[in-house]
Parts: structure tokens; sequence; C-alpha cells
């Protein structure tokens, strides 16, 4: 047994989408999530600061006494997951494993289509890590940078006109390969589910790494034994290095509870 909270973060809001499915598989566990909110997107920014900026998550969030990490960016998961892993002696998580494992699976025609950050897609991590699997699936991929700063932007903008019209501009292409699965590349993108969807085609599956994600943590709780005390009421915690007064609201639409409670963060002291 171990009550210690379970460590999940992002570059803003898009690991909310990590959290939710975790609470939903493992409604016993404490979770503390830290959205970094006020240097996002982090997609556009370089190896090496895109290596600082998740160090110095960690060290916030192990400044917690957490049992597990989960690093709910694939941009950080490209760059950052094996330096992270080096250096922690706790269980680490990360995004994009769950999420080309699952689109091999859904991929019918061996034609797999990847949106993400432009870090993200020109690390070549998805691509790598799909043709492990089967190197017989041709893949394509787009980088999609305006999809973070829109979904952070409030809930206004998820189904807007001026989203479908971005969505048009970068999937097109995609669309024109004939695709059949397409994996949502970023924590943030399945909150533009219907638009990029809409864009896309019903015939089209959207992949997103959240729900394999949230049954790996499962397993590994249960695997090393560090399940807490069901007698124990779990706690969340939130944290943001932008407003709070923004981030509460944003985050209570997309775990569909109330969230009152956020503090900010000023992460650079880490």
């Amino acid at each position: 047994m171990d009550n210690r909270a379970i460590g999940v973060f992002d570059s803003g809001l898009g690991g909310l989408t990590v959290f939710k499915e975790i609470a939903k598989h493992l409604p016993g566990e404490s979770m503390i999530y830290f959205g970094d909110s006020g240097r996002a997107p982090y997609g556009t920014k370089s190896k090496e600061i895109i290596i600082k900026y998740t160090l110095q998550d960690i060290r916030f969030l192990m400044s917690h006494d957490i049992k597990m990490v989960v690093i709910a960016c694939n941009t950080m998961s490209a760059h950052s997951f094996d330096i992270v892993k080096s250096i922690l002696n706790v269980p680490v998580i990360e995004v994009i494993g769950a999420g080309a494992s699952t689109a091999v699976l859904e991929t019918r025609n061996k034609k797999l289509g990847i949106i993400g950050t432009s870090a993200t897609i020109s690390s070549g991590t998805y691509q790598k890590a799909i043709n492990k699997l089967d190197s017989n699936i041709e893949t394509y991929h787009r980088a999609c940078p305006l999809f973070v700063p829109l979904v952070e932007e409030g809930q206004e903008w998820w189904d807007s006109d001026i989203a479908l019209r971005i969505a048009q501009e970068y999937l097109s292409p995609l669309k024109q390969t004939g695709v059949d699965t397409l994996v949502l590349g970023c924590t943030h993108y399945p909150l533009l589910y219907k638009t990029i969807s809409k864009v896309m085609g019903e015939e089209v599956r959207l992949v997103s790494s959240a729900f394999e994600v949230a049954r790996v943590v499962k397993r590994m709780i249960f695997e090393k034994n560090i399940q807490r005390d069901e007698h124990c009421r779990p706690e969340y915690r939130y944290y943001t290095s932008d407003s709070v007064e923004k981030f509460e609201p944003l985050c209570s639409t997309i775990l569909g509870w109330q969230v009152s409670s956020a503090q900010k963060v000023d992460i650079e002291k880490y």
C-alpha cells in the first residue's frame, strides 16, 4: 500500500484529459495536477527548453512526495521521457507508447495519420513507435501548432468557425492520403474532437492516448503494489503557472466536476 498521490503534468490544460481517465480507472487514488499554462505551448520551443521546463515541472511535483509521475504531454514525452526515467526513483508513464499501440490496433488499411505539435512531429517519435510495432504501416504526419493555444483560449473556441477553418487548413492534406486512423498526438487535441472529426469524416477513427495511458497507470499501480488504502479518502489537488481564475472554469469543464481550489505556482523557482 502507498497513500501518496500520483503526479500528472502537462504544458497546460490538455493533460486533464489523461487525469480524468485515470480518475475513472482508479477512483480511490489521490492525484496532483500541474498545468504549465503560463509557458504554453511547449511544442514550438527547442528541445533544450522543453527538457528544462519538464525538469522544473518534475521538481515541483516531487516536492509533494508523489509515488508516480505521468507525463501527460506528447511533446515532453518525445523529448524528455528517457531523461526523466533515468533520474527518478518512482515509476514514470508517458503517452506516446500507449497512443501508438492503440493506433496500430485500430487501423484497417495500414495508413495512419499523426498530428501533433511541431516539436512532437519533428522528433519522429510516433512514427518510430508505430513502425516498431508494425513495419508495414504507412505514416503521414502534420504539425498543428495553433491547436494548443486555441484550446487554451477557452471552450468557446473549440467548436468555433475559426477552429474549423484552421483544422481544414491543417488536415486536408492528411485526408487526401486515405488514412483511416488519425492519432491525436497531443493531449490538448481531444478537446477539438468534434472539429477534427468534422474535417476528417466519420469514417476516420480518431485515437487519443488518454484511455490507454490510464490502463497502463492502473496496471503499474497493482504490479508494484502501491495502490492506496481503500479506507483512505482520495484527494485531488490542482496547480497552474497562469491565472487561477482562467484555469478553474476550464478545468471544471474538461473534468466534468467543480474545481475551485487551484493554486498558482511560480514554476521558475524549481
